[in-house]
């Protein structure tokens, strides 16, 4: 008690004393106390058993057991048995401190039988403590899994493979306790978390095993037993899981709960029944569904009657109940589909034979699902007083119904499912004083016709013509005129098939140029057809170039009331980019050259005034228009005669905006498109521009010269005429970087140029290794690269260990010795030193999501330098703590590496390396104490080697 009030009395001071002096006091003496064996008598109640066991010594943990004044054994029992009717989040938060324990102590320590024997004992002496102890014994298997624990990865199996065998006596307690009526819901619940381990149980035992029994007896209940929903579902997984024998092995189990399911059927459509209770019905369906989805593939009868079932699941008129069930028909329609479902057949003609036959017995179902689904996008009455939330689920409900429909056309055929379709438009339109007056069913359709039109044939000729046909009549209502436009768009293909196509494609554009009035969104929606429909129509539309820049002035411009945003426009210069793409050079010229006027025209008007007091949106607006033409036109001649052509007003901007990023990364950006498309016909602008690149890089630092470096490198990297000042760019791009950044503060502060600048150099490596390696800037950017590995900006990170990586792996790309030697003369050195900050980097230095990552570079550097790499592991190993990483986990990862270096399988050191990490990072005391002993951000680089 003098401890906890001491804790409480810090705490307290923490958080809420006025003087700051105080505080501070109260943080490090809380800090000091939580490494005292003291803190165990005050951490009972706090429960901090979960991270912090190990500071425990060797044996501790039988004294505790033994005494009743030492914590936190038998003071977190003793409160579990006081709080067994208390709160049930106090009584659960005690039990997983006591399933925290279970999970570091061996089960001998326990006692004979481990805890679940210990538990039994415990209930048996003291009866009146039973529900206490039932949420012990519900939350012990929830915790085999749970890695806020901090168990070493050998300890967690143990504890599973323990659980495991004491699955049996554990059943048996929870049977017993099946007597006592109110414990019942607790009794099941803790049997579905015993269920969870997967444990192959014989499904002829559990068929007639109590618990199972009396979990299918409450489905009867009114209402529903949460906890025997949560049992049978649990049944439904354990019986498809490959660690039980699978659904062969667990038949008689599966016979006994299907038609107890099925006998709920009645209870979806029974308006009376309580919502909760019809979505956990639900529920036990779409489970049976998912898990049995290949059984029920085979279409015999049986399965019928399952998958008949699904169908009402998915009428029901609430959609997260009808929902349950997208995931199944999605999964059904992959197993019809997928060749492998077959390749036990043999033959093709019997793989194709059994196909058709399957999808033929599914066909009805699917033609009942589109038409059970399509309802469910029309939008609201009330639409337009939907909150921002509620208009975004809706959005989600078309997307999750459109993934459903797509699922149909696979197995129906994207015309059939059109067919069907098309007769919920006809409908919707014959509806009395309708005329598609009233928008919303039509919409509704329109919008599932545009989710199937990647399986609508090209050559479709019956419903697609009708359906062009009826969009021109559609009221001018801005949803509906959306939905068309994206229809249209969606169809580009077909449109550009189809036999009238150079007499449709007017009409269809008259469509879009209606949507680009409309409304924002519905001009977002145009303009991304009107792309659509020049990229796959571009042939049929040469001979429109005229009309068609006629409207994108207007769109640019706002004219006719158009409400195309800038970005949308660029929609717009792709569309036109690609017609011109089509046209002969001469014309292509002529057309790209009116096109880049309109671009360039505001940018000399503003060149005119001061540039330095406009807003770069001002700019970059009409920079990403040459950007996009540049990038789009492909004509090498005519993009290189622009950016020649315009070259003045680009020069003007990088000279008078060097500060600014948006517009550098714009310009940049159109400079990169033109570099890329034009080729060799740029040479005359491309001295210019790389001299531009390095003096504004060593001024202003903006990563984007870096990028618009790497297109160059790559583009004329082995182009001997160009060698010259290839060398100088990056020799001085580098040599400043490098001065930049000369430790991990200064990589942390600029992560984008870090990034870049290690992109650059990893395309230097590979286009352009004779101008990179022998240089002298070479050991310097290694050095860089070493300094910057644990940078945790996580772009900057993966160029940083993928440039190392292209260095270990330079055979893969450069197979001369000469380079292979200077690498050699800049890696060893450093060897020890790279390897240290790797293996920092597996234990803690870096993220857990950059260990593959890390892995492969580990794994590259040891198989260029074999066991010289390895006795580097060896080394850094070595330094960390036995108390935190045992000889025997030492020893698995050194081997998995040794064995990397004999050309092992990679999965093998993968394993190694994410358990070495999971030892290193299961307690931030643990992780502390192992980047302490490996000080990668400490580490002193060896001098560079010329």
């Amino acid at each position: 008690m003098e401890h906890e009030n001491a804790v409480k009395e810090a705490l307290n001071a923490l958080y809420h004393h006025p003087d700051d002096t105080v505080r501070v006091q109260a943080d490090r003496w809380l800090q000091n106390f939580q490494g005292t064996l003291d803190a165990w008598q005050a951490r009972s109640s706090i429960c901090w058993v979960q991270r912090d066991f190990e500071e425990l010594p060797p044996g501790a943990f039988q004294k505790l057991r033994q005494s009743l004044t030492v914590l936190p054994f038998q003071a977190i029992v003793t409160l579990l048995k006081k709080f067994h009717k208390g709160p049930p989040k106090v009584r659960t938060q005690i039990s997983i401190a006591v399933a925290a324990l279970a999970v570091h102590v061996p089960a001998a320590d326990w006692g004979d039988g481990g805890i679940v024997s210990w538990l039994r004992d415990e209930m048996n002496m003291h009866p009146e403590y039973v529900p206490g102890f039932l949420e012990l014994l519900t939350v012990l298997p929830e915790e085999t899994f749970n890695y806020k624990i901090a168990a070493r990865p050998d300890r967690r199996r143990q504890f599973e493979n323990e659980l495991t065998s004491q699955m049996e006596a554990a059943l048996s307690i929870l049977t017993a306790c099946l007597n006592i009526i109110e414990l019942k819901e607790q009794v099941l619940e803790a049997f579905a978390s015993w269920l969870r381990l997967r444990h192959g149980i014989p499904g002829a035992v559990l068929a007639c095993h109590p618990l199972v029994h009396s979990a299918l007896s409450s489905l009867n209940c009114d209402p529903l037993s949460d906890a025997s929903v949560n049992v049978i579902s649990e049944l439904i997984h354990h019986t498809a899981s490959p660690s039980s024998g699978g659904i062969s092995a667990q038949t008689p189990l599966i016979q006994v709960i299907v038609p107890q399911i099925l006998s709920l059927k009645a209870h979806l459509r029974d308006s009376s029944k309580d919502e909760e209770d019809v979505k956990a019905i639900g529920r036990l369906f779409a489970d049976v569904g998912d898990s049995y989805v290949e059984l029920i593939a085979t279409g015999s009868d049986e399965s019928m009657v399952i998958v008949h079932a699904l169908l009402e699941v998915t009428a029901h008129p609430e959609f997260d109940i009808a929902s349950m069930t997208f995931n199944f028909w999605h999964s059904l329609q992959l197993t019809l589909t997928k060749r492998d479902s077959y390749i036990s057949l043999g033959s093709e003609a019997s793989i194709e034979a059994e196909r058709n036959r399957r999808q033929h017995v599914f066909r009805p179902a699917y033609e009942n699902l589109v038409s059970l689904v399509g309802f469910r996008v029309q939008y609201p009455e009330d639409y337009q007083d939907l909150s921002y939330e509620d208009l975004k689920e809706f959005k989600q409900t078309r997307y999750a119904v459109a993934d459903v429909l797509t699922d149909a056309a696979s197995i129906l055929g994207g015309d059939t499912t059109l067919k069907i379709l098309y007769m919920k438009l006809l409908e919707a339109n014959a509806q009395p004083g309708n005329g598609f007056q009233e928008w919303r069913p039509a919409e509704a359709i329109l919008f599932c016709i545009w989710a199937i039109s990647n399986y609508v044939s090209v050559v479709e000729a019956e419903v697609m013509p009708q359906v062009m046909a009826l969009l021109q009549n559609l009221p001018q209502q801005a949803q509906l005129l959306q939905t068309a436009c994206l229809l249209v768009g969606a169809y580009s293909k077909w449109l550009n098939a189809a036999p009238a196509s150079v007499s449709i494609l007017p009409s269809i554009i008259r469509i879009l140029m209606s949507g680009m009035g409309a409304s924002e969104d519905c001009a977002a929606a145009a303009a991304l057809a009107f792309r659509h429909i020049c990229d796959d129509c571009r042939k049929n539309l040469c001979g429109y170039f005229e009309d068609l820049f006629t409207i994108y002035c207007m769109a640019i411009n706002g004219g006719s009331g158009y409400k195309v945003s800038a970005e949308d426009s660029l929609n717009l210069v792709e569309a036109l980019g690609m017609v011109v793409t089509e046209l002969p050079l001469d014309q292509a010229r002529s057309a790209l050259e009116k096109l880049c006027l309109l671009a360039a025209s505001p940018l000399e008007e503003a060149a005119k005034e001061d540039l330095d007091k406009k807003h770069a949106r001002e700019l970059t607006v009409h920079i990403d228009r040459f950007a996009f033409l540049f990038r789009y036109v492909n004509h090498p001649e005519a993009v290189a005669a622009e950016i020649n052509k315009h070259w003045a007003i680009f020069r003007v901007i990088f000279d008078a905006r060097p500060w600014d990023m948006r517009t550098m990364e714009a310009l940049c950006r159109a400079c990169k498109y033109a570099v890329r498309t034009s080729r060799r016909y740029i040479i005359n602008t491309i001295g210019e521009m790389l001299a531009k690149i390095q003096f504004h890089y060593q001024q202003h630092h903006q990563p984007c010269f870096l990028y618009l470096s790497s297109e160059v490198i790559k583009i004329f990297g082995s182009d001997p005429s160009c060698a010259d000042y290839l060398k100088n760019l990056i020799e001085t791009l580098f040599a400043h970087t490098t001065c930049l950044m000369t430790s991990i503060k200064e990589v942390t502060a600029r992560p984008d140029i870090a990034d870049d600048c290690f992109l650059l150099a990893s395309r230097c490596l590979r286009y352009c290794p004779h101008l990179f390696i022998p240089s002298h800037i070479f050991s310097p950017i290694v050095d860089c690269a070493i300094i910057g590995m644990t940078v945790q900006h996580r772009e900057a990170c993966h160029s940083i260990l993928t440039f190392l990586s292209d260095i270990f792996d330079l055979e893969k790309s450069v197979n001369e010795e000469q380079f292979k030697r200077i690498r050699d003369n800049v890696i060893i050195p450093r060897g020890a030193t790279i390897t240290r900050i790797l293996i920092s980097s597996l234990a803690g230095a870096l993220p857990s999501s950059r260990l593959d990552t890390v892995t492969y570079a580990l794994l590259a550097l040891t198989r260029t330098y074999g066991l010289q790499a390895v006795g580097w592991a060896k080394a850094t190993v070595s330094l960390i703590p036995r108390t935190a990483v045992t000889e025997t986990e030492s020893a698995k990862f050194l081997q998995g590496l040794s064995d990397a270096a004999y050309g092992a399988d990679v999965n093998s050191l993968i394993g190694h390396a994410e358990e070495l990490s999971d030892v290193c990072r299961r307690n931030r005391t643990v992780q502390e104490l192992v980047q302490a002993a490996l000080k990668p951000l400490e580490l002193n680089l060896v001098a560079p080697v010329s």
